[in-house]
């Protein structure tokens, strides 16, 4: 674990890039601000500048609004397929929006897990804790549409909508 990647730190290169109401949810690189500018890849842009600068790192920012994270929740993507406790339910966020031949939904039986539906920036899938591992998926993931992707438990994705809906 990257010391510089705890949630004080990631805090406080986004006040000191001005933006108000910063929180992060979980530790594990998920920052809710506010800003008044819409212009999300120039945001994005911003950001992994700062974190490479202030923390000495690089990462992908992938940025999505309040408005978004609510539509995907109310959706309900993962049609019948249900978070268990042997079944994770996971959303991969793609920083750019990608089209890919892999046939929908795609199973990996050896693998344990099942890339489900895709919305074009987002990867909706299920992985079969019995056998599988979360690195299988996002290993397969990351050789279809590259590094620039980020993955969530959709058990995460609705705690930080929760965590929105308050701020609102």
């Amino acid at each position: 674990m990257n010391p510089n990647m705890r949630n004080e730190k990631l805090r406080g290169v986004f006040e000191m890039l001005g933006f108000e109401g910063v929180q992060t949810v979980i530790s594990s690189g998920n920052v809710l601000f506010e800003s008044p500018s819409r212009a999300v890849r120039s945001l994005e842009t911003m950001i992994e500048e700062a974190i490479r600068e202030q923390l000495g790192f690089t990462s992908a920012t992938i940025i999505r609004s309040h408005q978004r994270l609510s539509r995907l929740l109310a959706e309900n993507p993962f049609g019948k397929t249900e978070d268990t406790p042997i079944t994770r339910l996971q959303v991969t966020f793609l920083k750019k929006k990608q089209r890919t031949d892999l046939k929908l939904p795609y199973r990996s039986r050896q693998k344990g897990y099942s890339i489900i539906s895709m919305n074009g920036n987002e990867i909706f899938s299920a992985v079969d804790l019995t056998g599988a591992t979360t690195p299988d998926l996002m290993a397969r993931l990351e050789k279809e549409f590259g590094k620039e992707v980020t993955t969530r438990t959709w058990k995460t994705v609705d705690r930080i909508v929760k965590r929105m809906d308050q701020q609102t």
